[in-house]
């Protein structure tokens, strides 16, 4: 599993549109300001963080250990407004002295209009993170502008994988889509909002993750040191990993993630 010399063979070179389908998925777990979660809860991750975990997404990774609700989220977990999503997730943080909160499970930034108006309810002394595999703040600009308003708000953006082809392997979306988690750390570093990337590495060879730290340093110098991710065998992921063929070079148990990894 550490032989990194090589690609893997078999790459998709087509798929669906992400950006439209983040369309279609909002018009299931968004109504107005209403947006779908399936729950609320404390997690270790970041040293302590409270945590919506909403459903909804634009992409389909093969590794996702939220699978399950991202297939049906017509028919899981309700409608929330703003105001309650906010209130539980400062309520968590009070009571368990976290820092931070976030949004997590699918993709936050689906829905636009309930998420902005969930940062107008977190009190400045708490910070929000932002996890985001960037799609839609790489198509709009606008989006990063309004993100920009908030200085308790920092945007961790998940690229899934480290080339183009590596991304539709792993997430069945056009390749053309991993240009655009690129172009939204540009526009978070034009907005001037507080950003960073995390990059599944699991699945590439150490040759794709070179080139991909140049290609991170022309964005931004501080983009090159990036966070890694690598899998963690939650649920039936090890199962449809094998029903694809893909194999990463580095994986872990749930019960023995690295320090690191937390």
């Amino acid at each position: 599993m550490e032989d990194r010399t090589s690609p893997d063979s078999g790459l998709n070179t087509k798929g669906y549109d992400p950006v439209k389908r983040a369309e279609e998925v909002s018009r299931i777990v968004c109504r107005g300001e209403l947006r779908k979660y399936h729950r609320f809860r404390a997690a270790r991750f970041y040293g302590g963080i409270a945590t919506a975990d909403c459903l909804g997404c634009s992409l389909r990774c093969v590794f996702c250990w939220s699978w399950e609700n991202l297939l049906r989220p017509h028919s899981c977990g309700n409608f929330y407004s703003p105001q309650e999503v906010a209130a539980s997730l400062v309520g968590t943080a009070r009571r368990r002295r976290f820092r931070q909160v976030r949004i997590s499970g699918n993709e936050p930034t689906v829905g636009r209009e309930h998420l902005l108006k969930v940062l107008e309810r977190i009190p400045t002394d708490i910070l929000f993170i932002l996890e985001t595999n960037g799609l839609l703040i790489g198509s709009d600009i606008s989006y990063a502008e309004d993100l920009a308003r908030f200085q308790n708000l920092q945007v961790r953006v998940s690229l899934k994988g480290t080339t183009e082809e590596e991304f539709s392997a792993l997430t069945g979306a056009a390749p053309e889509g991993f240009a655009l988690q690129i172009q939204a750390l540009e526009h978070l570093s034009t907005a001037q909002v507080k950003a960073y990337p995390a990059v599944m590495i699991s699945f590439s060879p150490l040759e794709n993750v070179r080139a991909l730290r140049k290609r991170l340093e022309a964005v931004d110098t501080e983009f090159s040191d990036f966070e890694v991710e690598e899998l963690v065998l939650y649920g039936s992921v090890e199962d449809r990993l094998k029903k694809t063929g893909l194999w990463p070079f580095t994986a872990h148990d749930p019960r023995r993630i690295p320090p690191q990894q937390i």
